[in-house]
């Protein structure tokens, strides 16, 4: 079994916040442990998820104290985070372990979107708190493909710590080896809505969300598929906050996809198709931005 632990290569350097985000991944590894070796273990693993979830409750006070006490630029913005956290992704999971009696499959998925969610806030949003990662708004709205694929490699970068090669501008929906596929839906403040496809190879999810847990690889495919979801979604955003209009989006629908439905969605035309290669495998992202009935080929993150 993948033994979940905090990589601490990944410390932001400040002791309160690196010690709970220790603690967390090492309670959700008791978590996983549970419902892998003890079976008939719903009692067991509702008190876990209720102590993890005060826990994190606690050090999101604590990080913001934190915030507050060297008067952070992003303070708003990631308290923000926080909330819609607690308020929105905990709330939906909460209620799917209920619904299932906290079966098994109920709790690995709550295990992958928690991982998920927590790993790519702590690469992008709390790593910048003490200046491990900068994104100034340097890029204007455009559909300029070099613009694009510069804001994704840098996304690759600071949350993967990897290169992304554009190997094609004008990706024609071709076949990668096994991979995961999605597509995000966001509703923009100006009317329109903003879709994204997007697509990661088996490879690179796993070995890219295992990475960042101390893992040479993550082999739970159902968690990978949910983690990489949660981290795609903190990918975007982080993506977003290089370029200068700086709109405000708001989450309206996230799917996880078959190839077949990938294909066909990715047929309905995008105005931005791009293929990269990274060392670890392949990486499909396709944008297209509405504006209430028609299409628009600008990217705004």
């Amino acid at each position: 079994m993948d033994k979940i632990m905090w990589n601490e290569k990944f410390n932001i350097g400040v002791d309160v916040v690196d010690t709970a985000h220790a603690g967390i991944f090492r309670m959700v590894g008791k978590l996983m442990e549970l419902v892998e070796y003890q079976p008939d273990c719903q009692e067991a693993c509702k008190e876990s998820i209720k102590f993890l979830e005060d826990y994190t409750m606690i050090h999101f006070s604590q990080e913001e104290a934190y915030m507050r006490s060297i008067e952070y630029k992003g303070y708003g913005k990631h308290k923000k985070h926080h909330d819609d956290f607690r308020d929105i992704t905990l709330v939906s999971q909460k209620e799917h372990l209920e619904l299932s009696d906290y079966s098994p499959v109920a709790v690995r998925r709550f295990v992958g979107v928690l991982i998920g969610w927590l790993t790519g806030h702590i690469m992008t949003e709390d790593q910048a708190i003490t200046g491990n990662i900068e994104t100034r708004q340097i890029y204007d709205e455009t559909p300029d493909t070099t613009v694009i694929s510069n804001a994704v490699n840098q996304a690759m970068g600071d949350i993967f710590h990897l290169k992304a090669e554009l190997i094609s501008p004008v990706y024609n929906g071709g076949s990668i080896r096994k991979g995961y596929y999605y597509r995000l839906c966001y509703h923009m403040e100006d009317g329109g809505e903003m879709q994204l496809l997007l697509a990661m190879e088996e490879q690179l999810a796993r070995r890219g969300v295992g990475m960042m847990l101390g893992l040479a690889s993550m082999q739970k495919p159902e968690l990978v598929k949910d983690a990489a979801l949660q981290i795609l979604k903190q990918f975007f955003h982080h993506m977003g906050k290089m370029f200068k209009s700086d709109a405000n989006y708001k989450i309206c629908k996230e799917e996880i996809l078959s190839r077949h439905e990938f294909r066909e969605d990715f047929m309905t035309r995008y105005s931005t198709n791009l293929l990269y290669e990274t060392r670890l495998g392949y990486f499909i992202f396709c944008s297209r931005k509405r504006m209430e009935g028609k299409e628009s080929l600008s990217y705004t993150g």
